[in-house]
């Protein structure tokens, strides 16, 4: 009964699942953290993967990639979105592989998702934020907007949240205090996409 009820569970945080975005709160800023998200977002760094050498970078862009094929078959589009996750990610302190467990649960991969409450593209990022901290032109269809602002939101949510990860998780998904969304996210990341380099 047990190795069916951990298939189960496996199979469950490998299929891809409907944008599960709740309603994220458009919390007032200070002008100082406005500023600060703002600066963020605009910053047009050019795309650079953090790695300590090519070697290590291919390896896991290799790794990734494979496991990555069934949700962005096509092999160009799937190389871009993992160094772009990868640099959006590293830039904003986070764990790239945490990323991808977070995607995996709020759009299943499909770069036009849009919730039942409005949140956009990958990382279902809620429009409101454009107008705050970017501009309103800015398109969250855009595979690096898209990751540049996720990526940016989940670092300020768990600076605001000192480091704590879950209540971090359910800020990012409007869900604070419930377990639920972080419980997917964390298993998603350590069950398909954890990658120690």
């Amino acid at each position: 009964m047990k190795p069916i009820r951990s298939l189960l569970i496996l199979l469950l945080f490998s299929l891809p699942l409907p944008g599960l975005a709740g309603a994220q709160r458009d919390e007032p800023l200070s002008d100082q953290n406005q500023a600060m998200l703002h600066k963020a977002i605009v910053d047009t760094t050019s795309l650079q993967l953090a790695f300590g050498n090519e070697r290590e970078a291919q390896a896991w862009i290799s790794e990734m990639s494979s496991r990555l094929k069934k949700f962005i078959p096509d092999e160009f589009m799937r190389i871009y979105f993992l160094k772009s996750l990868h640099y959006e990610a590293s830039r904003a302190g986070l764990d790239p592989q945490l990323i991808l467990g977070l995607i995996q649960v709020e759009s299943g991969f499909k770069k036009y998702a849009i919730s039942s409450v409005g949140a956009r593209g990958y990382m279902q990022v809620m429009p409101f934020w454009t107008k705050k901290i970017g501009t309103p032109n800015d398109n969250l269809f855009d595979i690096r907007t898209n990751l540049r602002y996720g990526c940016t939101i989940l670092r300020y949510y768990l600076d605001i949240e000192h480091g704590n990860l879950f209540r971090a998780l359910g800020r990012y998904n409007g869900s604070l205090g419930q377990a639920q969304y972080p419980n997917m996210v964390v298993g998603a990341w350590k069950s398909r996409w954890f990658y120690a380099v």
